[in-house]
């Protein structure tokens, strides 16, 4: 990987429409917009978190080689989100259904707090629908704040 490359994990999730399609296309304009696809996880279903759904989410976790800023990584995930057709993202901890839903996971070692974006993911670790899918694809990853591997913090939750 050559040196201005940067390493970023995306957690993805849809519970909407046709949800693989949706994951699938949103991992194709991901390639096209944003670097390299070079791993995706298998896709988990799993049951909505922090809100109440008759619809079960896929979820999954990709990892991304790109010379991008994280900002501007935060800025093409939000406009794919729009043009696959979600309407709103959540704010203050109220969610609801989504056709399609990109997380930006880690960015490198980065450890950054701005109010549009903190990385790492601050409820990642509490999430096991976000870990899973991150530790078949980044198990032995060290979470810069936390300085224990993907597969560690999974156990916790587990």
């Amino acid at each position: 990987m050559p040196a201005d490359v940067s390493k970023v994990y995306l957690g993805l999730g849809a519970n909407l429409g046709d949800k693989r399609e949706n994951l699938l296309g949103a991992v194709t304009m991901i390639q096209e917009r944003i670097g390299e696809v070079t791993s995706l996880s298998s896709f988990h279903e799993t049951a909505p978190w922090g809100f109440r759904s008759e619809n079960s989410f896929l979820n999954a976790a990709a990892c991304v080689e790109t010379a991008l800023p994280p900002l501007d990584v935060l800025r093409l995930t939000q406009a794919i989100e729009r043009e696959m057709g979600r309407k709103k993202k959540s704010v203050q901890g109220i969610y609801s259904d989504r056709l399609i839903d990109i997380d930006l996971l880690l960015y490198d070692n980065l450890v950054l707090n701005l109010p549009e974006l903190t990385l790492p993911h601050p409820l990642m670790t509490e999430r096991a629908f976000v870990m899973a899918p991150l530790a078949e694809i980044a198990g032995e990853t060290v979470h810069p704040i936390f300085k224990k591997t993907i597969s560690e913090l999974l156990q916790n939750i587990m």
